[in-house]
């Protein structure tokens, strides 16, 4: 694994005194071709039809065979292209999809809606994730608590954050993260602007009618129908997404900042990119993280070019691991709890080694 340096033993460093990193971001965008900010509508519509299509297929050979043997292995595939599709709307809430910001609202609705996703509630709190990253005191999603919080933290929040994580997102687009107030359905959330309200009544009209179509299913056909042709594909989709999500942002050796320490492009770079084998294909190279925090307007499918472009620039600040995705999962999931009360460049720190 390539990673950043940490320069104490302890970790908390001296309190609140800025260290730039030795390159720029304008260095980084330098080295990165320009093609690789050129989206195309029509391989970024290729993705998505593709996705919809093998979704389709699925569901019509689990409906043929009808067999209990056989749902297992259909949830795993359905809730893993959810996902994929959920990477897709991803694009689209970035503007990388296209050029085109109606078509990009258009697709991003009709990729999560379905999987219960309110999209503009998403896409502006992923934003304020974006412009805040690695800032533990303004970032948005799967950021550190203090170890003050971390021991007043309820039950009900410490289970679902710390041994229930795989499981979190739909308790996250209701309540946000630990600390903060707000939902991503309510137009009145302290997360939005009052310009922003029309859309996000928009994704939540979308999300009700999807749940909607799913009662009416269930009404139809019966709860069983409901297990095996939805939420079992939906259960797996919740669990690639926040073990993915988690997985970007947690190591305990990523660094987090306070302060005048942080500022936007050393925050970016407390991320890692991940290898998830067969998967990366598949959910369209989402592992390839560290380059879209640093521009998250280039196409998913110009990330990897991108990223061996800004390797020799980054140098040892670049994060890579190669370790299987299940190590590295359990080695975060019982080293990173909290981080330090103060201290402006820190690291995470579990109640384990105490």
């Amino acid at each position: 694994m390539q990673v950043f340096s940490n320069p104490s033993s302890s970790p908390v460093t001296d309190a609140y005194v800025r260290q730039d990193l030795p390159f720029t971001l304008k260095d980084v965008r330098s080295a990165i071709p320009d093609r690789c900010f050129e989206p195309s509508t029509a391989r970024s519509l290729s993705y998505f039809f593709f996705d919809i299509g093998i979704i389709a297929g699925l569901i019509a050979i689990a409906a043929y065979l009808d067999s209990w043997l056989f749902f297992p292995i259909f949830w795993f595939a359905q809730g893993t292209m959810f996902w994929a599709l959920f990477v897709v709307g991803h694009d689209c809430g970035h503007g990388s999809f296209s050029k085109h910001k109606w078509l990009n609202n258009l697709i991003g609705h009709l990729s999560h809606s379905p999987i219960l996703v309110p999209f503009h509630g998403w896409r502006i709190s992923h934003r304020t994730h974006h412009a805040n990253t690695g800032n533990i005191e303004t970032d948005e999603s799967w950021y550190p608590v203090t170890e003050a919080q971390y021991a007043e933290m309820e039950f009900l929040e410490k289970l679902m954050r710390f041994y229930l994580p795989l499981l979190a997102y739909p308790l996250y687009l209701f309540r946000r993260s630990p600390g903060k107030e707000g939902s991503h359905f309510l137009p009145s959330s302290s997360l939005f602007k009052p310009s922003e309200r029309n859309g996000i009544i928009v994704s939540t009209v979308c999300w009700l009618a999807m749940v909607g179509f799913l009662a009416a299913l269930t009404s139809q056909f019966g709860f069983l129908f409901l297990l095996k042709y939805y939420l079992g594909g939906y259960l797996v989709f919740v669990i690639w997404l926040d073990l993915v999500t988690f997985l970007h942002h947690t190591e305990d050796d990523i660094p987090w900042y306070r302060g005048e320490d942080w500022y936007f492009l050393k925050g970016a770079l407390s991320t890692i990119d991940r290898d998830y084998g067969i998967f990366n294909p598949i959910h369209h190279d989402i592992g390839t993280h560290v380059a879209h925090h640093i521009f998250s307007n280039m196409p998913h499918y110009r990330l990897k070019e991108a990223t061996e472009a800004i390797k020799p620039v980054l140098g040892r600040y670049y994060r890579k691991s190669n370790e299987p995705i299940w190590k590295s999962f359990f080695k975060s999931y019982f080293a990173c709890h909290f981080v330090a009360d103060s201290g402006s460049k820190i690291y995470y720190q579990s109640p384990h080694d105490r």
